[in-house]
Protein backbone atom coordinates (compact mmCIF):
# COMPACT_ATOMS: atom_id res chain seq x y z
CA UNK A 1 0.00 0.00 0.00
CA UNK A 2 1.19 3.52 -0.77
CA UNK A 3 1.59 6.01 2.07
CA UNK A 4 0.11 8.72 -0.15
CA UNK A 5 -3.49 9.62 0.62
CA UNK A 6 -3.98 12.65 -1.66
CA UNK A 7 -5.70 10.62 -4.36
CA UNK A 8 -2.85 11.15 -6.84
CA UNK A 9 -1.62 8.09 -8.77
CA UNK A 10 1.60 6.50 -7.47
CA UNK A 11 4.86 7.53 -9.11
CA UNK A 12 5.76 5.39 -12.09
CA UNK A 13 8.87 3.31 -11.55
CA UNK A 14 10.94 2.88 -14.71
CA UNK A 15 11.73 -0.78 -15.53
CA UNK A 16 15.31 -1.62 -16.48
CA UNK A 17 16.08 -1.94 -20.16
CA UNK A 18 16.21 -5.72 -20.36
CA UNK A 19 17.69 -5.56 -23.85
CA UNK A 20 21.00 -4.50 -22.32
CA UNK A 21 21.02 -7.54 -20.05
CA UNK A 22 20.19 -10.39 -22.44
CA UNK A 23 20.43 -11.45 -26.06
CA UNK A 24 16.94 -12.94 -25.82
CA UNK A 25 14.13 -11.40 -27.82
CA UNK A 26 12.55 -9.15 -25.20
CA UNK A 27 11.09 -5.61 -25.18
CA UNK A 28 10.74 -5.54 -28.97
CA UNK A 29 8.07 -2.88 -28.97
CA UNK A 30 5.10 -2.93 -31.33
CA UNK A 31 3.77 -1.30 -34.46
CA UNK A 32 0.02 -1.68 -34.49
CA UNK A 33 -0.67 -5.36 -34.04
CA UNK A 34 2.86 -6.47 -34.97
CA UNK A 35 6.48 -5.85 -34.11
CA UNK A 36 8.49 -2.93 -35.54
CA UNK A 37 10.16 -3.42 -38.92
CA UNK A 38 13.65 -3.45 -37.42
CA UNK A 39 12.76 -6.22 -34.96
CA UNK A 40 11.17 -8.27 -37.75
CA UNK A 41 14.25 -7.90 -39.93
CA UNK A 42 16.53 -8.95 -37.08
CA UNK A 43 14.34 -12.02 -36.58
CA UNK A 44 14.67 -12.93 -40.26
CA UNK A 45 18.47 -12.50 -40.09
CA UNK A 46 18.79 -14.64 -36.95
CA UNK A 47 16.55 -17.30 -38.48
CA UNK A 48 18.75 -17.36 -41.59
CA UNK A 49 21.87 -17.72 -39.43
CA UNK A 50 20.31 -20.63 -37.56
CA UNK A 51 19.43 -22.42 -40.81
CA UNK A 52 22.91 -21.77 -42.17
CA UNK A 53 24.47 -23.24 -39.00
CA UNK A 54 22.48 -26.47 -39.44
CA UNK A 55 22.81 -26.96 -43.19
CA UNK A 56 26.32 -25.76 -44.06
CA UNK A 57 29.51 -27.77 -43.59
CA UNK A 58 32.28 -27.26 -41.09
CA UNK A 59 35.49 -25.79 -42.49
CA UNK A 60 37.33 -29.01 -41.68
CA UNK A 61 40.59 -28.07 -43.47
CA UNK A 62 40.87 -24.94 -41.30
CA UNK A 63 40.21 -26.91 -38.11
CA UNK A 64 42.75 -29.54 -39.09
CA UNK A 65 45.37 -26.93 -40.01
CA UNK A 66 45.00 -25.22 -36.63
CA UNK A 67 45.37 -28.49 -34.70
CA UNK A 68 48.29 -29.87 -36.71
CA UNK A 69 49.96 -26.48 -36.56
CA UNK A 70 49.95 -26.91 -32.79
CA UNK A 71 51.67 -30.28 -33.06
CA UNK A 72 48.58 -32.44 -32.52
CA UNK A 73 47.87 -35.69 -34.36
CA UNK A 74 44.54 -35.70 -36.18
CA UNK A 75 42.37 -38.60 -37.34
CA UNK A 76 39.21 -38.45 -39.43
CA UNK A 77 36.00 -40.37 -38.95
CA UNK A 78 32.40 -40.39 -40.09
CA UNK A 79 29.11 -41.78 -38.83
CA UNK A 80 26.72 -44.14 -40.62
CA UNK A 81 24.88 -41.12 -42.07
CA UNK A 82 25.01 -40.69 -45.84
CA UNK A 83 24.06 -37.00 -46.11
CA UNK A 84 22.85 -34.03 -44.08
CA UNK A 85 19.18 -34.67 -44.69
CA UNK A 86 19.53 -38.21 -43.32
CA UNK A 87 21.51 -36.83 -40.37
CA UNK A 88 18.54 -34.69 -39.37
CA UNK A 89 16.03 -37.50 -39.91
CA UNK A 90 18.02 -40.32 -38.27
CA UNK A 91 19.77 -39.27 -35.06
CA UNK A 92 20.51 -42.94 -34.33
CA UNK A 93 22.81 -43.23 -37.34
CA UNK A 94 24.76 -40.16 -36.28
CA UNK A 95 25.63 -41.89 -33.01
CA UNK A 96 27.47 -44.78 -34.68
CA UNK A 97 30.86 -44.89 -36.39
CA UNK A 98 31.03 -46.35 -39.86
CA UNK A 99 32.89 -49.70 -39.91
CA UNK A 100 35.70 -48.08 -41.90
CA UNK A 101 36.09 -45.25 -39.39
CA UNK A 102 36.08 -47.69 -36.47
CA UNK A 103 38.88 -49.67 -38.11
CA UNK A 104 40.94 -46.52 -38.81
CA UNK A 105 40.68 -45.33 -35.22
CA UNK A 106 41.61 -48.74 -33.82
CA UNK A 107 44.72 -48.71 -36.01
CA UNK A 108 45.57 -45.20 -34.81
CA UNK A 109 45.48 -46.27 -31.15
CA UNK A 110 49.17 -46.97 -30.60
CA UNK A 111 48.73 -47.13 -26.82
CA UNK A 112 46.03 -46.49 -24.20
CA UNK A 113 45.34 -42.81 -23.54
CA UNK A 114 43.83 -40.68 -20.81
CA UNK A 115 41.90 -38.34 -23.10
CA UNK A 116 40.58 -38.40 -26.61
CA UNK A 117 38.99 -35.27 -28.10
CA UNK A 118 36.28 -35.78 -30.71
CA UNK A 119 35.15 -32.76 -32.72
CA UNK A 120 31.67 -33.44 -34.09
CA UNK A 121 29.74 -31.13 -36.40
CA UNK A 122 26.46 -31.71 -34.58
CA UNK A 123 23.77 -29.14 -35.34
CA UNK A 124 25.93 -26.06 -35.84
CA UNK A 125 28.77 -25.97 -38.33
CA UNK A 126 29.25 -22.32 -37.37
CA UNK A 127 30.00 -23.22 -33.75
CA UNK A 128 32.53 -25.89 -34.70
CA UNK A 129 34.32 -23.78 -37.31
CA UNK A 130 34.68 -20.84 -34.92
CA UNK A 131 35.22 -22.47 -31.53
CA UNK A 132 36.11 -26.18 -31.65
CA UNK A 133 39.68 -25.86 -32.94
CA UNK A 134 40.80 -23.23 -30.41
CA UNK A 135 39.15 -25.10 -27.53
CA UNK A 136 40.63 -28.46 -28.54
CA UNK A 137 44.07 -26.88 -28.81
CA UNK A 138 43.77 -25.23 -25.39
CA UNK A 139 42.49 -28.39 -23.70
CA UNK A 140 45.30 -30.40 -25.30
CA UNK A 141 47.91 -27.97 -23.97
CA UNK A 142 46.45 -28.19 -20.46
CA UNK A 143 46.28 -31.99 -20.66
CA UNK A 144 49.91 -32.25 -21.78
CA UNK A 145 51.01 -29.95 -18.95
CA UNK A 146 49.27 -32.32 -16.53
CA UNK A 147 51.00 -35.33 -18.05
CA UNK A 148 47.84 -36.84 -19.49
CA UNK A 149 48.31 -39.14 -22.47
CA UNK A 150 46.46 -37.84 -25.53
CA UNK A 151 44.87 -39.85 -28.31
CA UNK A 152 44.67 -38.36 -31.81
CA UNK A 153 42.04 -35.64 -32.13
CA UNK A 154 39.13 -37.06 -34.12
CA UNK A 155 37.32 -34.93 -36.70
CA UNK A 156 33.93 -36.63 -36.98
CA UNK A 157 31.53 -35.78 -39.78
CA UNK A 158 27.74 -36.06 -39.43
CA UNK A 159 28.25 -37.02 -35.79
CA UNK A 160 26.26 -36.75 -32.58
CA UNK A 161 27.42 -36.89 -28.96
CA UNK A 162 27.22 -40.66 -28.48
CA UNK A 163 29.59 -41.29 -31.38
CA UNK A 164 32.32 -40.30 -28.94
CA UNK A 165 31.67 -43.51 -27.00
CA UNK A 166 32.69 -45.69 -29.94
CA UNK A 167 35.58 -43.39 -30.84
CA UNK A 168 36.88 -43.39 -27.26
CA UNK A 169 36.64 -47.16 -27.03
CA UNK A 170 38.45 -47.61 -30.36
CA UNK A 171 41.23 -45.28 -29.19
CA UNK A 172 41.41 -46.96 -25.75
CA UNK A 173 40.83 -43.67 -23.97
CA UNK A 174 39.84 -43.32 -20.32
CA UNK A 175 37.90 -40.12 -21.07
CA UNK A 176 36.13 -39.07 -24.25
CA UNK A 177 35.58 -35.35 -24.74
CA UNK A 178 33.12 -34.53 -27.52
CA UNK A 179 33.04 -30.93 -28.78
CA UNK A 180 29.82 -30.57 -30.75
CA UNK A 181 27.82 -27.81 -32.37
CA UNK A 182 24.70 -27.18 -30.29
CA UNK A 183 21.24 -26.73 -31.73
CA UNK A 184 21.13 -23.06 -32.85
CA UNK A 185 18.60 -20.67 -31.42
CA UNK A 186 17.44 -17.26 -32.58
CA UNK A 187 19.87 -15.48 -30.26
CA UNK A 188 22.94 -17.72 -30.75
CA UNK A 189 23.82 -19.88 -33.75
CA UNK A 190 27.48 -20.43 -32.78
CA UNK A 191 27.22 -22.20 -29.43
CA UNK A 192 29.53 -25.16 -28.79
CA UNK A 193 28.90 -27.93 -26.27
CA UNK A 194 31.51 -30.10 -24.52
CA UNK A 195 30.52 -33.57 -23.28
CA UNK A 196 32.85 -35.64 -21.12
CA UNK A 197 32.41 -39.37 -20.46
CA UNK A 198 34.62 -41.61 -18.34
CA UNK A 199 35.26 -45.14 -19.67
CA UNK A 200 33.46 -44.54 -22.98
CA UNK A 201 31.97 -47.55 -24.69
CA UNK A 202 29.00 -48.26 -26.98
CA UNK A 203 25.71 -48.13 -25.10
CA UNK A 204 26.86 -45.65 -22.46
CA UNK A 205 23.77 -43.89 -21.03
CA UNK A 206 23.51 -40.10 -21.03
CA UNK A 207 23.47 -40.12 -17.22
CA UNK A 208 27.19 -40.90 -17.35
CA UNK A 209 28.05 -37.70 -19.22
CA UNK A 210 28.88 -34.20 -18.00
CA UNK A 211 28.19 -31.19 -20.18
CA UNK A 212 29.58 -27.68 -20.46
CA UNK A 213 27.48 -25.60 -22.84
CA UNK A 214 27.18 -22.19 -24.51
CA UNK A 215 30.88 -21.97 -25.36
CA UNK A 216 31.15 -19.00 -27.69
CA UNK A 217 31.95 -15.32 -27.85
CA UNK A 218 29.30 -13.69 -25.71
CA UNK A 219 28.84 -16.87 -23.69
CA UNK A 220 31.37 -19.06 -21.90
CA UNK A 221 34.89 -18.17 -23.05
CA UNK A 222 37.35 -20.70 -24.47
CA UNK A 223 39.66 -20.30 -21.47
CA UNK A 224 36.93 -20.75 -18.87
CA UNK A 225 35.53 -23.76 -20.72
CA UNK A 226 39.00 -25.33 -20.93
CA UNK A 227 39.53 -24.89 -17.20
CA UNK A 228 36.15 -26.42 -16.42
CA UNK A 229 37.01 -29.35 -18.67
CA UNK A 230 40.33 -29.70 -16.84
CA UNK A 231 38.53 -29.78 -13.48
CA UNK A 232 36.04 -32.38 -14.66
CA UNK A 233 38.73 -34.50 -16.30
CA UNK A 234 40.93 -34.48 -13.20
CA UNK A 235 38.02 -35.56 -11.02
CA UNK A 236 37.04 -38.32 -13.44
CA UNK A 237 40.56 -39.73 -13.53
CA UNK A 238 40.79 -39.56 -9.75
CA UNK A 239 37.36 -41.02 -8.95
CA UNK A 240 36.92 -43.33 -11.93
CA UNK A 241 33.40 -42.13 -12.76
CA UNK A 242 31.47 -39.41 -14.58
CA UNK A 243 27.96 -38.07 -15.03
CA UNK A 244 25.53 -37.82 -12.14
CA UNK A 245 27.74 -40.08 -10.01
CA UNK A 246 30.61 -37.58 -10.11
CA UNK A 247 28.83 -35.09 -7.88
CA UNK A 248 27.14 -37.65 -5.65
CA UNK A 249 29.65 -37.59 -2.78
CA UNK A 250 31.15 -34.16 -3.31
CA UNK A 251 28.00 -32.25 -2.52
CA UNK A 252 27.97 -30.29 -5.80
CA UNK A 253 26.37 -31.06 -9.09
CA UNK A 254 28.72 -31.16 -12.06
CA UNK A 255 27.57 -30.52 -15.59
CA UNK A 256 24.26 -31.55 -17.14
CA UNK A 257 22.81 -34.07 -19.53
CA UNK A 258 22.52 -33.67 -23.30
CA UNK A 259 19.15 -32.77 -24.72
Amino acid sequence: MSDRDDGAPPERIAAPDLRRLTAARVALGHAGGGVPTGAHQRFLLDHARAREAVWTKVDWPAVRELLEGGGLTVAEAESLVRDRAEYLRRPDLGRRLSPEASARLSEAAEAPSDLCIVIADGLSATAVTLNAGPLAARVSAIAQARGWRLAPVVLAREARVALGDEAGAALRARIALVLVGERPGLSAADSLGAYLTFDPKPGTPDSRRNCISNIREGGLSIERAARQIEDLGARMLEEGRSGVALGRDGGRAIGSLPG
